[in-house]
């Protein structure tokens, strides 16, 4: 069975098309600005919708510190883990109960350390696939994480993290993964904003990364992006708007922003932490935090942003 590929625009630029001119102070009000701004809407196509426990298991590929994939780990287990101060990333996460079927509990499960390149450095998606199959059960998501020396196809250019389904067992069963790269050396300005100056559009100021890893930090909004889209949108045919080739999905669709008064360039008023100057706008386990998406909202039709 052919795998199903979602491209995850994950840098601000897709929210320079997507946002209004009128929502810019400063910017021209053309003849498009008095269109009237249809709105988004992220149609259910009766697919299956990842719910109830989901088991994640995390194939790193290539040299992570202990410290970057704690801050992973500490993130998807910060989904689930309701006893953080709020804003938390559970009540991010607890969205995507909004969308058909209940919730979607994600548990950490395996690890696997792919720290000897056997691949090598230069991975096309057939790898990626070979990746995720590293661990073969259902009911699961397998995330493939890409270090910051590992080139991907697509990477930097038209992608920052992806995700797909491949087959498993039998009788034409499926399981989900993801992709996500780490950015550090290779495109911050694309892959890692706003923690870094943007490749395109305006030079605003960076934001100090919360976990002190520009790399990693911008891993996590990758990563947001794609477990989102894939509980909400696993094999193509769950929520989405536009073709199924290139979707909008529950957070793709959100882009750029992530505070109140975000415009194309500027994240949004986020909060800020008083002993590091980190920006974030949620907090998780072990004290953590993170600057997280905005989300769409299937019941109010809007992209809600934590703050």
């Amino acid at each position: 069975m052919a795998s199903i590929y979602h491209r995850a625009t994950l840098c601000f630029t897709l929210f320079f098309f997507l946002s209004s001119a009128a929502a810019a102070p400063g910017l021209s009000r053309g003849p498009a600005a008095l269109v009237e701004q249809q709105p988004l809407v992220l149609e259910y196509h009766k697919g299956a919708l990842l719910k109830g426990n989901i088991t994640v298991n995390l194939i790193w590929y290539g040299r992570f510190t202990a410290s970057q994939r704690s801050v992973i780990v500490d993130f998807i287990q910060s989904l689930s883990y309701s006893r953080a101060p709020a804003p938390s990333a559970s009540l991010w996460w607890k969205t995507t109960e909004k969308y058909k079927g209940g919730s979607s509990n994600l548990i950490v499960g395996k690890q696997i350390l792919h720290e000897a390149y056997t691949l090598g450095k230069n991975l096309k998606n057939l790898h990626l696939r070979a990746l995720a199959t590293k661990v073969n059960q259902l009911n699961s998501v397998n995330v493939v994480l890409t270090a910051k020396d590992v080139a991907v196809d697509g990477f930097c250019r038209s992608r920052c993290g992806t995700h797909g389904s491949v087959p498993v067992g039998r009788r034409s069963a499926r399981t989900a993964y993801v992709w996500v790269g780490n950015s550090e050396s290779q495109c911050p300005g694309y892959c890692a904003w706003p923690f870094h100056q943007p490749i395109y559009g305006p030079q605003t100021p960076p934001l100090i990364a919360p976990n002190g890893d520009v790399g990693v930090d911008g891993m996590i909004i990758n990563l947001a992006t794609v477990l989102a889209g894939t509980v909400t949108n696993p094999f193509n045919d769950g929520y989405f708007q536009g073709p199924p080739t290139a979707p909008l999905e529950a957070v793709s669709a959100c882009t750029g922003l992530f505070g109140s008064g975000a415009y194309p360039g500027y994240p949004g008023q986020v909060l800020v932490d008083k002993v590091t100057g980190a920006s974030f706008n949620a907090h998780g386990v072990n004290g953590r935090k993170y600057l997280l998406p905005a989300m769409w909202d299937p019941q109010s039709s809007t992209c809600k942003t934590m703050v």
